[in-house]
């Protein structure tokens, strides 16, 4: 089942449940997907992978209107912008314990045969394919830079 007929089936949900605020954040996710699938050069439909980087893009955005807000004293806002983090992490794959990744960048260092740092950019790479969705890129970069510099 594709991103967008989940969406539409927790649509219906929040509708028959009259849950205001998770159909809002559905929609927002809906029409995340159909500008992604109208966009000039797309073929229709988005890739599994496609689909897990607009949905990061987007909790990425929340949470940081989220921040913006709890800086400058706005609860209410802030508030709305965390529900639909949550409605938007609900379709996103499960996120890695920090010791879980970094436990699966050792494997991926090893893997590549990094060595110093100047392997770096290669483990990147290879890491944020692989977990795509399940651990932000800042994690990935932070962590691979503290296994490259211990060997």
């Amino acid at each position: 089942m594709s991103l967008k007929e989940k969406v539409d089936s927790e649509i219906k949900k929040a509708m028959l449940a009259k849950d205001k605020e998770r159909l809002q954040a559905l929609r927002g996710i809906k029409s995340l997907i159909l500008l992604a699938e109208t966009e000039k050069g797309s073929t229709g439909g988005l890739t599994p992978e496609a689909e897990i980087k607009l949905l990061i893009k987007a909790a990425k955005q929340r949470k940081e209107s989220a921040e913006i807000y709890a800086a400058q004293g706005r609860k209410d806002l802030e508030e709305i912008e965390l529900k639909e983090l949550a409605v938007i992490e609900s379709f996103l794959p499960r996120q890695l314990s920090i010791e879980e990744l970094e436990k699966e960048l050792r494997n991926v260092v090893a893997e590549v045969g990094a060595k110093s740092s100047a392997d770096l950019g290669k483990v990147i790479g290879i890491a944020s394919k692989k977990f795509a969705g399940q651990a932000e890129g800042k994690l990935i970069a932070e962590l691979t830079k503290k296994i490259l510099s211990e060997g």
